[in-house]
């Protein structure tokens, strides 16, 4: 008897160290295999951007004191670029090699932040000996030379993302739309992991630490990760056969004949296979007019009506509670707990794709993000807000003493910045409208980036592979014109009293975006009724 059990015992132990072995091979194999290579590359990226979009909105607010201004004039400029260049990058990386459009990227953006960051570290430690050379003037050149290094860093950032999140995974999922989503997914959770702990971690150096040691921290971060993501880059590109090969070129001349030829055959006027087009045509507006074309040019252009807004953890939102009192580290706190729920939305778009299919999960992440921001615009008009319009109105100097009494009386709101640390959060004032904001922010997030999920997959699933980059190149630059009004709206107002009415002013594009939505949702249901 002894003996029998002993011997189902070996068996037990035989079968288990079979299956160990098994699971072992296969986690191997999947450690080895391309998800994860792009999984583990994007989450360096991700953090790496995460840790730098935080800290210069930060930097620049300490840099130029109270004011939004600089923050702003950086903002202008990095989605001014993008708006002019997005569709020749996009071109760019249709036209290249996967693994050339990917390392080049790779290394301008690391190097450009890792220079910006050996900037700002003697700014901040030379700050007044700076002030003084060429009548300040010296200084202007240090501002100037940062935010021209931070958007070069961010143009390099575009084409990355364009290349391996529009591009690179579309091949490696085989061109299967479940596989694609849960990709898709996968890399917006990581997204939102990289915002709860990249901003926390570098919140924390520059709270407890120092500015300059915060700039090292991200600067030996950036040469680190350069190397890794270098390597895996490249061993995907060798795994993946498929990333060799791209479409041909079809130059101008043939792009008429085809589209003409398709046009009579089909008795449409789309343009879902626009073939590529010159890089000089693209700049003159004929890659505009193909993302015209495009039957989810709707859903995109809905999309980048979006990016004007305030209610949202950029720049010029970190800048506005940075003013208010709140520490680098609560804020990036903050921030942690939005990036939770953004988590939560791509949870949401997963469940809500397989059971409504991928055009009703737009629908449904619209009218939940819309629901949240009213919270913001609650707070608006709640106890405690710092909004005061008669800032906005002309006043003559017979009242100018009046005026500048009564300004000085409206601004209990903003507290002075001294050596990076500030005031107790808004110690004489009620917390309803601060909450209420940042509420309607971090619950409008599962929304927003289910939404956002919605339109990628759409844009992946519905643009050939051979214009894939000039498309998303244009989707980018619309992303960022319509990011530019924003910009442009704080510098008009770039008050902490005037950003109320910024709040009311992204809410009303916010919902004329979902709007263009629910035009394309219905024309693509009613289209999808007809064929049926």
């Amino acid at each position: 008897m002894f003996a029998v059990s002993s011997q189902i015992l070996n068996l037990i132990c035989t079968y288990f160290d079979f299956y160990c072995i098994f699971l072992s091979g296969s986690a191997l194999i999947y450690l080895k295999g391309p998800k994860f290579l792009i999984y583990v590359s994007g989450a360096l990226s991700m953090w790496g951007d995460r840790m730098w979009h935080f800290a210069i909105s930060v930097f620049l607010i300490e840099l130029y004191g109270r004011n939004l201004l600089l923050t702003a004039v950086f903002g202008l400029v990095v989605a001014g670029s993008v708006l002019l260049l997005g569709a020749l990058i996009g071109d760019w990386v249709d036209r290249n090699p996967r693994n050339k459009v990917a390392h080049a990227s790779l290394f301008i953006q690391n190097i450009s932040v890792t220079l910006c960051s050996i900037v700002l570290m003697l700014v901040f430690s030379y700050k007044q000996r700076i002030e003084q050379i060429w009548d300040g003037w010296l200084t202007v050149v240090c501002y100037t030379v940062v935010i021209v290094l931070a958007d070069v860093a961010n143009l390099a950032s575009t084409a990355l993302t364009i290349a391996i999140q529009r591009d690179w995974i579309v091949v490696i999922t085989g061109y299967n739309r479940g596989h694609l989503a849960g990709m898709n997914a996968t890399m917006r959770r990581i997204d939102q992991v990289t915002n709860i702990l990249a901003p926390l971690a570098v919140g924390q150096v520059m709270t407890l630490a120092s500015n300059v040691v915060g700039c090292g921290f991200i600067l030996g971060w950036n040469l680190v990760s350069l190397l890794v993501e270098f390597f895996f880059l490249s061993r995907v590109y060798r795994i993946v056969p498929a990333l060799s090969v791209k479409a041909p070129v079809v130059e101008l001349d043939q792009v008429y004949l085809q589209s003409t030829e398709r046009r009579r055959s089909q008795g449409t006027n789309t343009f879902f296979y626009f073939p590529r087009i010159h890089r000089y045509e693209i700049f003159h507006g004929d890659g505009w007019r193909a993302y015209y074309r495009q039957p989810v040019f709707l859903a995109g252009l809905g999309l980048a009506f979006l990016y004007t807004t305030v209610l949202g953890f950029d720049c010029i939102t970190t800048g506005y509670a940075y003013t208010q009192g709140i520490s680098g580290s609560l804020l990036s706190l903050l921030m942690g707990v939005s990036a939770i729920t953004g988590l939560m939305g791509t949870v949401m778009f997963t469940r809500l794709r397989k059971t409504y299919g991928l055009v009703n999960t737009g629908i449904i992440s619209s009218c939940l993000h819309l629901g949240c921001l009213l919270l913001c615009v609650c707070s608006v008009f709640a106890p405690g807000s710092p909004m005061d319009l008669s800032l906005l109105m002309p006043y003559n100097s017979n009242s100018s003493t009046d005026f500048g009494r009564m300004a000085g009386q409206r601004q209990k709101h903003t507290y002075p910045l001294r050596g990076g640390s500030n005031q107790p959060l808004l110690p004489d004032q009620s917390y309803t409208s601060i909450i209420l904001l940042f509420l309607g922010v971090i619950t409008a997030r599962i929304g927003l980036w289910s939404f956002d999920l919605t339109v990628t997959q759409l844009l992946q699933e519905n643009i050939c592979e051979s214009e894939r980059g000039v498309v998303n190149g244009v989707q980018s630059s619309m992303n960022y014109l319509m990011d530019l009004l924003h910009f442009i709206m704080v510098i008009s107002a770039p008050q902490p009293q005037h950003f109320g009415i910024l709040v009311i002013i992204s809410v009303l594009f916010i919902t004329t975006g979902h709007t263009m939505y629910f035009l394309y949702a219905h024309k693509a249901k009613k289209k999808r009724s007809l064929g049926t």
